[in-house]
C-alpha cells in the first residue's frame, strides 16, 4: 500500500492505528500451514489443546479456552463471576465498559458501576467506596472487579503489581472475584519484568490476547479454574463462537508466544520516540500506545493520512498512535519526523 506524498513521491504508509493490524510473518504462515488440526468443538483439535494448556501454565490456572475474540473472551470471563443482575466495578474508560458495545449487559445482564482515573489505575480507596455486599432484595450486589492491564485508553499504562496485589487482598477480604483483562498484558510484563504467573495470581479469570502486539491473526483465551472454563466451553458454543479445525490459528499463537514476546520491548522503544517527536513526555509512555493531545484530532489525523502516516482519533482532542510488529525503527523514525512536522 502506497500513497503519493505532497512531494509528489511514492511513499510507504506506516499505520500506527492499532496493533490490531499485524500480518503474519511468513515464518507464521509457515509453522499455520503445517498445523496438526482436529475438530475443536469435539475437542479434538491438538493444536488448540497444546495451546490452552500452555497459555494456562503461563499464568498458574488450570486451564484456559481459545476465542475467535477478546471480547468474547471478556465477556465469558466476566459472566464466569458475576451473574445476571450482579455487578462489576471496573475503570470507566475500561475496554469492557466502553469499547464492547455493551454486550455484558445484552448477553450476560451484568451491570457496572466505575470509579475514574486519569492513568486507568486502580483507587482501592473508591473502590471501597463503590463496593456494595448483599444488602438484601433492594440493591444490586458486587460479585466481582475488573482491571485492564495494560490500560488501552489510558495509553498503554501499566498497573503496578503492587496495586493489584492490594487489590486482590481487600477482593479476597469482601468475599469477591477479580477479572483482569490482559489483552496486553504481554507489555506489561515485558515492560516490568513481572512474570506472568504474578499477574495470574491477581485474578480469579483473565483474557489475554493474541492478536495484538504478538501479531498472531486472530485469537484470545480465557484463563481460569478448570471449571469456569468448562462452563465457558459451553456459552462459547451457545454464542456461536465454536470452531472446528482452528488449529491452524492456534499454531500462530504458539509461534508468536515462542518468537514475538521478547521483541515487544522493540515496540515500547519505538512508541517512546514517537512520543518524544510530539512533545510528549516519553517516560509516561509505558509500553507501545501514545495519546497526544491536539485542538483538532481529526485534522491532525487527515493532515498525517496525506502524508503517509495512518493515526487514529480517540476523541475529539485526542489521537492515539500504536507501535506494532508491522512497525520497523525506520518507520518510527519516519514517523516521527511527520508527526514532528504536523
Amino acid at each position: 500500500m502506497a500513497r503519493r506524498s505532497a512531494r509528489g513521491s511514492q511513499d510507504h504508509v506506516i499505520d500506527l492505528r492499532s496493533d490490531t493490524l499485524t500480518k503474519p510473518t511468513d515464518e507464521m504462515r509457515a509453522v499455520m500451514a503445517r498445523a496438526e488440526v482436529g475438530d475443536d468443538v469435539y475437542g479434538e483439535d491438538p493444536t488448540v489443546a497444546l495451546l490452552e494448556e500452555r497459555v494456562a501454565g503461563m499464568f498458574g490456572h488450570e486451564a484456559a479456552l481459545f476465542m475467535p475474540t477478546g471480547s468474547m473472551a471478556n465477556v465469558l470471563a466476566v459472566r464466569s463471576l458475576v451473574a445476571p443482575g450482579q455487578e462489576v466495578l471496573c475503570e470507566a474508560s475500561a475496554h469492557i465498559a466502553r469499547a464492547e458495545l455493551g454486550a455484558h449487559g445484552a448477553y450476560s445482564g451484568v451491570t457496572m458501576r466505575t470509579w475514574i482515573h486519569p492513568r486507568g489505575q486502580v483507587d482501592l480507596p473508591t473502590v471501597r467506596t463503590l463496593f456494595a455486599p448483599d444488602m438484601g432484595p433492594f440493591f444490586v450486589r458486587t460479585t466481582a472487579i475488573s482491571v485492564e492491564n495494560t490500560h488501552n485508553f489510558a495509553g498503554g499504562a501499566v498497573l503496578p503489581i503492587q496495586d493489584l496485589r492490594d487489590l486482590r487482598e481487600y477482593a479476597t477480604g469482601v468475599g469477591v472475584a477479580v477479572h483482569m483483562d490482559g489483552a496486553r498484558i504481554w507489555n506489561a510484563h515485558v515492560a516490568t519484568g513481572v512474570p506472568l504467573a504474578e499477574y495470574g495470581a491477581i485474578a480469579d479469570v483473565l483474557a489475554v490476547c493474541l492478536s495484538k502486539g504478538l501479531g498472531a491473526p486472530v485469537g484470545s483465551l480465557m484463563v481460569g479454574s478448570a471449571d469456569a472454563i468448562a462452563e465457558a466451553r459451553v456459552w462459547r458454543k451457545r454464542m456461536g463462537g465454536g470452531m472446528r479445525q482452528v488449529g491452524i490459528l492456534a499454531a500462530a499463537g504458539l509461534h508468536a508466544l515462542d518468537h514475538h514476546l521478547e521483541r515487544l520491548a522493540d515496540d515500547h522503544a519505538h512508541a517512546r520516540l514517537l512520543a518524544e517527536a510530539c512533545g510528549v513526555d516519553p517516560v509516561a509512555v509505558d509500553t507501545n500506545i501514545v495519546v497526544v493531545q491536539h485542538a483538532d484530532a481529526l485534522g491532525f489525523v487527515a493532515a498525517a493520512r496525506e502524508a503517509g502516516v495512518l493515526v487514529s482519533a480517540v476523541g475529539p482532542t485526542a489521537v492515539r498512535l500504536v507501535t506494532h510488529l508491522g512497525v520497523s525503527r525506520v518507520d518510527a523514525e519516519r514517523a516521527a519526523s511527520v508527526l514532528a512536522t504536523l
